[in-house]
């Protein structure tokens, strides 16, 4: 807690205000942010922003304003691009989000010890998790948003501005909400802890019995600590009044997924280089164990309680909600980062032990932030060589993508897997890359509609991913199958991405024109040349397994499974 002392170097507004600011540098480089679901959402804020303009669109897409707990960049966007244009206005909002998160981070450390710790510093680097590189935009801007919120609910508590603090909070909590559903419950987790310790330090101390003593230190604190947060429960309302709705989709499931829980933490920092991004794991959990032996370093109370709150609810939270995967996996970053911020020296330690702690913690930002840095100038080159295929495309034309995959989950993504998004986004073609959810989000695939099973499996997301063979319990079609099945009157233009290997036979029908490396190829489709006859195609398949040609019963079997 602040002691009366003077600051020290890690504690002055300078250095908060540079490690915000830094905190914005690995994005400013790429054009587009290099985020996987990223490129797809920019195809939906187009069709939201032209929807009326562009009569194709309607053909092709159903879009509809909704209220939904999952609009927060979809309604930024809109004046943003007004000002910035499209693309430069998303890469705005994008660029702002770590350097909030930050923010966020650094005012409820200073809030709960009363000057920053230097191993807060530690916890900096979260703001660039594997949650935020997958592009959960709206997620990522609405934990940001709570951070910052969490913060102003611990300073207006301590400074006993209660009344002004639930007049605030009403209007902030349907504004996180609104961003996105899991910002607002994390919020409320957070403020709940916080007030739990609050009224538990606050109560009046009694002589009593041990019924009287149980009951003034746990059943009243908890009680009144319900109270003073019910300013964050109106949101309630909207959630039911949205998933309620008669057009709504998604289920919850895949509970208590051990293996996927224990991957999620390890991959905490997942981007390019695995051993330094598991390294990096390390040295946080590292400074975990060392807090509870070190005699100089110890817990906060309020922010452990609340890092059990998050721990508890990451244990029992399926890895589906509502349709939306990697629903656990997105809480990780922010339960480690509030446990790494609970730390602080206890009164005593010397200065200089300080001081060099400080000194690691900035340098693990320091190298965390230059890594990421690097590591998206080299996704923004392999975005750049992609897009050219985009200048040979027509505007309102019908593509169909297909981006290579592989059954392997390699540490390092392409981030290409949305990049298809981009031709909606840039030329107004159809892409086949667009999730379709109905209450999910604004915007669902129509397209096809009323074509048979096969000809719809090939309108959305996850039918842009094609593989060398069938991978276990992926929805992703072998790019045999998939350039041979797509229904070939329904698309102008097929592009395929960094495709795996496959027989130069299957191009029959489709005239290239544009090549680019590693095999991405945008083909103009020609009707007038037969395709190949499925029941004589062969695909490859596991050296351990016999080839066999493409049995069409298994294909419709394997697109009556996936979701629609």
């Amino acid at each position: 807690m602040d002691r009366g002392e003077a600051l020290r170097w890690w504690q002055t507004r300078w250095f908060v205000a540079f490690c915000t600011i830094l905190a914005a540098v690995p994005l400013i480089w790429p054009d587009v942010p290099p985020l996987v679901d990223l490129p797809g959402h920019m195809g939906r804020y187009r069709v939201q922003l032209e929807y009326a303009q562009h009569p194709w669109l309607a053909e092709w897409y159903d879009f509809k304003w909704s209220l939904m707990g999952n609009l927060g960049v979809d309604l930024l966007v809109i004046p943003f691009a007004k000002i910035f244009g499209l693309e430069l206005g998303v890469k705005l909002i994008v660029l702002s989000i770590p350097p909030m998160t930050v923010a966020g981070f650094l005012w409820i450390a200073r809030e709960v010890h009363g000057r920053i710790p230097a191993t807060a510093l530690f916890a900096l680097p979260l703001a660039y998790a594997f949650p935020f590189h997958f592009g959960f935009v709206n997620f990522a801007l609405s934990m940001a948003f709570a951070m910052l919120a969490f913060g102003l609910w611990l300073r207006l508590g301590r400074l006993g501005k209660l009344t002004l603090r639930a007049i605030l909070f009403l209007p902030i909590s349907a504004l996180i909400w609104l961003t996105h559903t899991f910002g607002w419950g994390t919020l409320g987790l957070l403020a709940f802890s916080a007030e739990l310790i609050r009224q538990h330090d606050i109560r009046p101390r009694r002589e009593g019995g041990w019924r009287q003593d149980f009951v003034t230190a746990w059943i009243v604190p908890w009680f009144k600590a319900g109270i003073q947060c019910l300013v964050l429960a109106p949101p309630v309302v909207l959630m039911l009044a949205w998933r309620s709705g008669g057009n709504v989709s998604g289920q919850t499931f895949d509970w208590f997924n051990w293996m996927a829980k224990s991957r999620w933490v390890v991959q905490v920092f997942r981007d390019r280089w695995q051993l330094f991004d598991i390294a990096s794991v390390g040295v946080l959990f590292l400074l975990l164990f060392k807090a509870v032996r070190d005699p100089n370093i110890q817990y906060s109370r309020n922010l452990t309680l609340s890092a059990l709150f998050l721990l508890a609810v990451y244990i029992l939270l399926p890895r589906v909600v509502f349709g939306s995967a990697y629903a656990d996996m997105r809480l990780v970053p922010f339960m480690i980062a509030i446990a790494i911020l609970s730390i602080r020296p206890k009164p005593g330690m010397p200065i200089v032990g300080a001081a060099v702690v400080a000194i690691l913690g900035f340098g693990f930002y320091g190298a965390r932030i230059a890594a990421t840095t690097a590591s998206f100038a080299i996704y923004d080159a392999s975005y750049d060589r992609e897009l050219q295929a985009l200048k040979h495309l027509p505007t309102g034309s019908r593509l169909l993508s297909f981006v290579g995959e592989t059954c392997y989950n390699e540490w390092t993504m392409t981030r290409l897997q949305h990049v298809p998004g981009l031709a909606l986004e840039r030329n107004l073609s159809y892409t086949n890359d667009q999730w379709s959810m109905a209450g999910g989000q604004l915007m669902t695939v129509k397209y096809l509609q009323d074509r048979d099973r096969l000809a719809r499996s090939f309108t959305h997301d996850p039918s842009e991913l094609v593989t060398d063979v069938k991978c276990p319990r992926e929805y992703w079609r072998p790019v045999a199958r998939a350039l041979v099945l797509f229904p070939r009157d329904a698309f102008d233009y097929v592009w395929l991405i960094r495709p795996p290997h496959y027989d130069k036979e299957l191009e029959a029908g489709l005239t290239p024109v544009w090549r680019g490396g590693e095999g991405s190829t945008l083909f103009r489709v020609d009707r007038r040349v037969e395709r190949p006859d499925p029941g004589e195609v062969m695909l490859p398949m596991p050296v351990w397994e016999r080839q066999m040609p493409i049995p069409t019963e298994y294909e419709q079997l394997v697109n009556s499974m996936a979701p629609q």
